[in-house]
């Protein structure tokens, strides 16, 4: 393609197809590259996607998803069944964090793990995630989420035994800076096993926490 070199080799090299940063595309780019895609991996995973965009794609290929909330645009083939394997706790704060916990747990799924979902158990009211904290130690991997001050992932890293995955989100008033107060509490973290993604990096937290999945399933 003039204007796209597609990596058909990347899911043989790191065990993940190339995923698509919908967000700024031209629009004849993006229907030409879903298309190509697709005939070439029979599955497409977008990030970042309008909805109209959605509308877009959709013209050419009516089978395509779009969450609105998660703003992903998929498509996989009906002969592509991948089972969901192991367990993802994807966990926020608030409910305003959920859009990046969507984003974090559809890439997860996507790629075939199993995720359970626990939103709305932030610190400032702790018995939410304590009543569920005997779940949550259930996961392979945690993938905690949070605006504000970004607590959350401090107090679950204290908590189980497997690796947290912390996602700072840009919600919060004036003085958390768009996201970077919760980034550096999460980087600050005085809780052992706590890694940390870029600010509202949904994608980027699915991603390693599939990675570590599979390695637990693998070891079963």
């Amino acid at each position: 393609m003039d204007f796209a070199n597609l990596d058909t080799g990347r899911e043989d090299r790191t065990g993940f197809p190339e995923v698509i940063f919908c967000e700024g595309k031209p629009d004849d780019f993006l229907v030409d590259i879903y298309k190509n895609v697709y005939e070439r991996e029979g599955r497409v995973f977008g990030t970042r996607a309008s909805k109209a965009q959605y509308e877009l794609v959709k013209k050419e290929m009516p089978q395509v998803a779009y969450d609105e909330v998660s703003r992903i645009l998929s498509i996989k083939s009906a002969d592509i069944t991948d089972r969901g394997i192991g367990e993802i706790a994807v966990c926020t704060a608030g409910t305003s964090d959920i859009p990046v916990a969507e984003e974090a747990a559809q890439t997860a799924e996507f790629f075939g793990g199993h995720v359970e979902r626990y939103y709305d158990i932030g610190v400032s009211g702790l018995h939410r995630l304590l009543d569920r904290i005997d779940d949550i130690r259930r996961a392979n991997c945690v993938i905690a989420i949070a605006g504000m001050e970004g607590a959350l992932a401090s107090v679950l890293g204290g908590q189980v035994k497997n690796p947290v995955i912390a996602v700072p989100t840009s919600i919060g008033y004036g003085a958390s800076f768009q996201g970077l107060s919760a980034l550096l509490t999460m980087i600050n973290s005085c809780a052992n096993g706590v890694s940390v993604v870029n600010i509202d990096n949904g994608y980027g937290a699915g991603y390693i926490a599939t990675q570590i999945n599979r390695l637990a399933c693998s070891q079963e």
